[in-house]
């Protein structure tokens, strides 16, 4: 029979290989070995797929078909269109005049900062406040500049008619333009000239101490024939992965949609691009009640909302001729019959801003979802719950998530123990095994039937010390999404030289902190027989120590902490079975 531990050991150590390999080839651009099959491509050529923009098609045959063409719009005006800007106390956004467009929010309460200096904790610890190596600067979510992100809006003619679209020159109403102390809301009002018979006013208010722009859509029918107008909604976007995610953790950017019927589905560039290649349409869900469109990105979304019960049509696409390359994720509404003379109102919701989880839920069905934690989803909303909890009573993250890894330890207290008694026996009945071994090296078959008998004799399972932790993996695994994935731990500090729970240990401290107390782990637990798999023993905690070295320091902490309280309860453990280290 063979050494079962061993078996062990190489599998464990083989699939973290595997998945070192992926991670990095989902790094590069690569497809992952482990990731759901690309959506399916429906061989449907779009409408219109030579058009300029990433609106649909509104002819009644595409309608009609459930595609997602691209009209012929007109082109941008020659005239100069005006950028007016916006202040609030958590927004700063830029608006064009020309569409109205929204290009560029910076989220003022969110910064980029720099890393501590190197003498930054010393200086702290004698009182000296440390200046920073460079100026901290907003976050910079929509530009339509540098990375091509904006959010746009517009008509389409029922029947083809040339309504005002995201290309037709605006005016903007005198008015604030920042939000005054003491104000709870400010208003901006937009107003096309007319075209194909219609004017086209929007109107953006924006409240203090929202993410969320309102946007209401004024459609008048100023011609001498009736128009069936629709509006639609989009996000635009090159396809340059946002900041944040590791190699070997990397984080999703793209466009996401949300319906009752579909669920959550996330769409990857290279997909749009696929099938845009093979002359067809992403399979996403073309039609329903309600739903939402949202651009994703590690800690930060945007997104079209809309809560009302209507008809609306989803389109994700690519912007054809546009450089850089950007993609195109929105929705198409269609308003009722509007007779000349009369006005049709309709309204959405534009949210730019950070992931948090408990206030995204609360403005859409299902929109807590793009703050994704994958497969692990059913354990981290829990963990992160938890944690919320701990936070609020500490008052800190850092210690919220040590205060959680000991909530975990205990809640698998007698698990851990039974894993630590087997490898005790296992660690004490070494000097054995070892004898064994030797007295029997040339004699492999007879060696492993003696080993067995040690076993059975001295009451000591082999495998005992695996099973619990390999039950308990699922738990950290979710807790590792969790503070992966929580805008909450950006920019939190703990203590001393850490100053961002979210980014690397500048100094390295808790990453070779990590790896001594996983080598003295490997000192703790009983020595192989195999003198080839105590190597690979020693050899596993190096191996994967230069990870902890790019890893957040929240993440770092987290591991540390386990490995702490696990080496405690082993060295308990080992001393009460009189155990000689």
């Amino acid at each position: 029979m063979t050494d079962i531990r061993r078996t062990v050991l190489w599998v464990v150590f083989t699939m973290s290989l595997v998945l070192l390999w992926d991670g990095w080839q989902k790094h590069n651009g690569h497809p992952s070995m482990f990731s759901p099959p690309a959506p399916k491509v429906v061989a449907t050529v779009p409408a219109a797929a030579n058009g300029a923009t990433g609106v649909p098609s509104a002819s009644p045959s595409a309608a009609a078909a459930g595609q997602t063409g691209l009209p012929a719009v007109s082109a941008p005006l020659a005239a100069t269109s005006e950028k007016v800007h916006i202040k609030t106390d958590v927004l700063d956004v830029t608006l064009d005049t020309l569409g109205g467009d929204v290009t560029r929010v910076e989220l003022p309460t969110y910064l980029t900062g720099p890393e501590p200096g190197l003498f930054d904790p010393i200086l702290q610890a004698v009182g000296i406040k440390a200046k920073p190596t460079a100026p901290q600067t907003p976050i910079v979510l929509l530009d339509s500049v540098g990375q091509s992100y904006k959010a746009q809006t517009g008509l389409i003619g029922g029947q083809g008619e040339p309504l005002p679209t995201h290309n037709t020159l605006m005016t903007v109403a005198p008015g604030e333009r920042v939000l005054k102390d003491g104000a709870n809301e400010l208003v901006v009002r937009m107003e096309s000239p007319e075209q194909g018979g219609v004017k086209y006013i929007k109107t953006f208010t924006f409240k203090r101490g929202e993410h969320v722009i309102a946007v209401k859509h004024e459609i008048v029918n100023v011609g001498n024939a009736a128009v069936t107008p629709q509006v639609y909604v989009q996000l635009v976007r090159n396809n340059v992965a946002g900041p944040g995610g590791m190699a070997f953790a990397p984080t999703f950017t793209g466009p996401a949609l949300y319906t009752d019927k579909a669920k959550f589905q996330k769409v990857e560039f290279k997909d749009i691009d696929k099938a845009l290649a093979n002359n067809s349409v992403v399979d996403v869900q073309k039609n329903a009640n309600d739903g939402w469109v949202a651009m994703v990105q590690h800690y930060f979304a945007s997104a079209w909302l809309h809560n009302d019960s209507a008809p609306r049509e989803f389109f994700v696409t690519k912007v054809k001729g546009a450089a850089p390359e950007q993609y195109a994720v929105g929705m198409v509404f269609t308003l009722p019959a509007l007779a000349p003379g009369a006005t049709a109102l309709h309204s959405d919701q534009l949210f730019v801003g950070p992931q948090e989880e408990v206030k995204l839920a609360e403005l859409a069905p299902g929109f807590e979802l793009i703050k994704d934690y994958g497969i692990f989803a059913i354990l981290a909303k829990p963990l992160f719950w938890l944690l919320e909890k701990l936070y609020g009573v500490l008052g800190n993250w850092g210690w919220a998530i040590i205060a959680l890894v000991v909530l975990l330890k205990i809640a698998f207290y007698w698990l851990n123990a039974s894993a630590y008694k087997s490898m005790a026996k296992m660690k004490a009945v070494g000097p054995k095994v070892q004898a064994m071994r030797e007295r029997l090296k040339d004699k492999p078959a007879e060696m492993q039937q003696e080993m067995m008998r040690i076993y059975r004799e001295e009451k000591v399972n082999p495998v005992g010390g695996c099973l619990p932790i390999l039950l308990q993996m699922p738990f950290f695994m979710g807790l590792y999404w969790v503070l992966l994935s929580s805008v909450e731990m950006r920019g939190a500090p703990w203590i001393g030289w850490i100053v961002d729970l979210s980014v690397k240990d500048p100094y390295f401290i808790l990453p070779l902190l990590m790896t001594a107390s996983s080598l003295f782990q490997v000192w703790l637990n009983p020595k192989p027989p195999d003198p080839m798999q105590a190597k690979m023993m020693w050899f596993m905690p190096l191996a994967f120590s230069f990870m902890f070295f790019v890893f957040p320091a929240g993440l770092v902490l987290y591991w540390l902490t386990n490995n702490i309280l696990s080496i405690a309860q082993q060295w308990m453990i080992n001393k009460q079975m009189g155990v000689q280290e």
